[in-house]
Formats: structure tokens, sequence, C-alpha cells
């Protein structure tokens, strides 16, 4: 096949995967932002299991609050470099002078409170760690180790918080934890596939409770 064949063979493929990504049918909040079409198709509702990226998401989701969830996904890159790739360890030892550095920094949320928060909930997560052996066998206690699986029929179905949420936010603040509010709880939950709360006709709803099994237990 010529340069030129190859050409238009990878273009005419590409435009058919577009296609058929276009015609898939997702919940209404992915919008047409490809980021956030990616984040819906490739990580919202997949079930977590890494401490760090357990971390991550909770750093995310408190650097989140009072805003969209897509104003946070665009500034992840920024937040991954200054807060040393959430590493945990590492951020439990930032100090002040970090802190005010951090504050210098446009591509996050420049809250001093969501910042010393953060370290704040790296301290108390590695308090959680050492209690249970990992925050992922903390956490997902909370659900038995089994993605619980919603049957969301539209937008107007999704709770913004549960009994089990109620229960996580509470257990996390009596450890420390800050910016863990049960409605920001709830949506780490839908995150990190501890609930999975896709529409019963999104193509991702399916896939994911079809791929639900319980932790093994260690």
């Amino acid at each position: 096949m010529t340069r030129l064949g190859r050409f238009v063979h990878t273009a005419v493929m590409a435009a058919k995967k577009a296609q058929r990504g276009a015609s898939l049918t997702r919940c209404w909040w992915s919008g047409d932002d490809p980021l956030y079409v990616k984040y819906h198709d490739t990580e919202w509702g997949v079930p977590v299991h890494d401490d760090r990226v357990l971390f991550e998401f909770l750093l995310l989701e408190g650097a989140q609050a009072g805003l969209s969830w897509i104003t946070v996904l665009r500034k992840r890159e920024a937040y991954r470099k200054a807060f040393a790739d959430f590493d945990p360890e590492r951020v439990a030892r930032f100090t002040p002078k970090k802190i005010e550095s951090l504050m210098q920094n446009p591509g996050i949320v420049r809250n001093r409170l969501k910042l010393e928060s953060a370290v704040k909930n790296a301290r108390a997560f590695l308090r959680v760690q050492e209690e249970f052996g990992s925050f992922d066998k903390y956490q997902w206690g909370f659900v038995g180790g089994v993605p619980l699986q919603n049957h969301v029929r539209s937008r107007n179905d999704i709770v913004p918080r549960t009994e089990i949420s109620d229960a996580l936010s509470k257990d996390l603040k009596k450890r420390g934890f800050n910016f863990v509010g049960s409605t920001i709880v709830y949506a780490h939950m839908q995150a990190v596939g501890m609930v999975n709360d896709h529409l019963i006709d999104c193509f991702r709803h399916a896939k994911l409770a079809r791929g639900a099994k319980p932790r093994p237990t260690k």
C-alpha cells in the first residue's frame, strides 16, 4: 500500500470509529466535550482498587466542591504535577510554604481551604492505610466489596446521596478528612465504581454490570 493509500485508509477508519462513537447512547451529562465523553466512556463508574487513584479522586472531588466536574477535569494534569502525581505520602509532607506556592499556581483551584484540606486528607488517608492495610479495603467495605447496581432510567432517578454515602462521609469526618460531605462522597462513589449510576440505556451500564464481581478476600 502506498503512503497515500495508508493515509486514506487511516482517515477512513478514524471517521468510521468516530461515527460509531457518536451513535452510542450515553448518559446526558457527558455532553459533546471530547474530554468529558472520554471520561464517561473510560473512567466513570469503573471500579477502582488502586489506593493512589482513590486518593486522586478524593483530592479532585474536594477541589470540585462548588464547581463543575469538567472544570476540574480540565485541570487534572496540572493537579497531577502540583500534587506529586497524587502520592499521599508526598502530599502529606507538604508544608505551609508549599501551600503558598500552590496558591500561585494558575493551573489548579486556588482555594486555600481546599489546598490545606488536601494535605490534611493525605495524612488521614495514610492513617487509614495503616489501620486497614489499604484504603481500598476500608472504602470498599462500605459496599461489601461489590459495586452497587442501580437501574437509573432518567436523570431524575439519580439521588445526590444515600445511607451508605452518609455513613462513609460520617466515618471519614471522624477520621479527620475534610470536604467529604455526603454529596461529595456519593459523587466519589459513582466515579470510582462503588455504584453503577449509568442510565440503563447508556452503553456503559450493561458492560459495567456484567463486569461486577466480588473482590477476593485476603
